[in-house]
């Protein structure tokens, strides 16, 4: 179905969830996030992240470390409960959120009453009426008490971090999880009242075959999954050093990860998901995402591609990241600095970027060719990138109509690229991403 172009793919992208990406971020005062704070306008959603796995996984490049040592967990949600009563003090009163999303590491690395009571905290501070609420789960240390917490705060929508069924593969990643757990977790999410659970796979892993792809996918949906996001593995050992672990041995090729990213399409559309974005699949009409994928609706934040139609998100905890349509503000990432700095009463801020209307204009070109594979080109960009083009078009992976860009349906793994394209960034960036596929 997809044509295999290894040229238009030897360059490794940014996979934007942001725009500018993190990559681009410098250090920040903490002035203008407090500006942007007090001065919040609009649908504003919350992000909570927990930097805390009780086992660290060698593939994951996310900012998280060891739970073991209670007192510094108990140290970070007591830095953590500070900067919620701070940034609540900043915001206007009133200001209604509707999305409340808990993320990591993992959130379930804490005790389920500390997790209640950083919600109580979290209602009690802001305004919160009724909000969605999401989390991000490693099956090895759920429980049923955590199932429980998990009915009790009404939490509607969850992610498992699956990866694959696959057991060598398991291995290899340092993310052994047998079969009867994920359905245990799975039991106890839907007993909790979870209508729409993601499973987190991904192909492109050591020793992984298009067999070992095909079988975690059977899986997914067979145990009942509502969404799937499929990522290709992004090995960068220069970037994530606990990959170091990982015997790249048997890692797949280009062409082989191209091969795995079109069975993982075929096979879930095949199975009535609806594609979204790229790398996300939602059961066609009744999930959400899917929906919002129909609608033109769809939004792309740090967290992926998502229905949430809030144009501010507030990041909590070491390393979040805030979203406001002028600037992009990440917290302190080292834990203990973190905690320092919130226990002074003060803003954690650290790095960000300040958007002008350039950014805010190629931010939203970005956003709209990944989630619609469609947009009206301004014109400054249009003359700007059509040298670029000229190889996707006459491939047949992209149209350009007047002022309209299309990614045509056989270019669907080419739209990471495609959308770099518009990146002003990319062409001064020093930094190495991930494959393209």
């Amino acid at each position: 179905m997809w044509p295999y172009h290894p040229e238009l793919l030897e360059t490794p992208v940014p996979r934007y969830t942001s725009y500018p990406t993190a990559a681009e971020f410098s250090a920040l005062d903490p002035a203008p996030h407090r500006d942007a704070l007090v001065a919040l306008e609009g649908p504003t959603s919350l992000y909570v992240h927990i930097p805390f796995c009780e086992k660290i996984c060698f593939y994951c490049g996310c900012n998280t470390g060891a739970s073991g040592r209670r007192q510094r967990l108990e140290s970070y949600l007591s830095a953590l409960h500070q900067e919620i009563a701070l940034v609540a003090s900043l915001i206007p009163q009133g200001t209604p959120i509707k999305r409340i999303s808990f993320g990591g590491g993992s959130p379930n690395a804490i005790r389920p009453d500390e997790f209640l009571q950083l919600l109580e905290a979290l209602y009690h501070y802001f305004d919160c009426s009724s909000p969605e609420l999401s989390i991000e789960l490693d099956p090895r240390t759920m429980s049923k008490e955590w199932g429980d917490a998990i009915k009790v705060a009404g939490i509607s929508r969850a992610s498992l971090g699956v990866q694959t069924f696959a057991g060598h593969c398991q291995k290899v990643i340092g993310r052994v999880q047998d079969d009867a757990l994920i359905h245990q977790t799975v039991d106890w999410l839907r007993n909790a009242d979870v209508t729409s659970l993601n499973f987190d796979l991904m192909y492109g892993l050591p020793q992984q075959t298009r067999g070992d792809l095909q079988d975690s996918l059977s899986r997914s949906v067979e145990i009942g999954a509502d969404r799937i996001a499929l990522f290709g593995y992004a090995h960068v050992p220069h970037i994530v050093p606990r990959q170091r672990a990982i015997d790249p041995t048997g890692m797949p090729n280009q062409r082989e990860r191209f091969a795995m990213a079109q069975l993982g399409f075929e096979y879930l559309i095949s199975r009535d998901y609806a594609p979204v974005g790229f790398d996300h699949f939602a059961k066609r009409g009744s999930d959400p995402l899917a929906i919002a994928a129909v609608q033109g609706t769809l939004k792309r934040n740090f967290q992926g591609f998502t229905d949430d139609q809030a144009v501010n998100l507030i990041g909590l905890g070491s390393s979040a990241i805030s979203s406001f349509p002028q600037l992009l503000a990440q917290n302190e990432k080292n834990s203990g600095r973190y905690r320092m700095l919130a226990s002074q009463d003060r803003l954690t801020t650290s790095h960000g970027l300040a958007r002008d209307k350039d950014d805010m204009l190629r931010s939203r070109v970005i956003e709209r060719l990944l989630c619609d594979a469609e947009v009206e080109l301004p014109f400054c960009l249009q003359n700007e990138i059509r040298p670029g083009l000229v190889p996707f078009i006459e491939r047949g992976l992209a149209e350009l109509n007047n002022m309209t860009l299309s990614i045509t349906p056989v270019g669907l793994p080419y739209a990471r690229v495609i959308a770099s394209l518009c990146d002003g960034y990319r062409k001064q960036s020093l930094r190495q991403f991930s494959s393209a596929i």
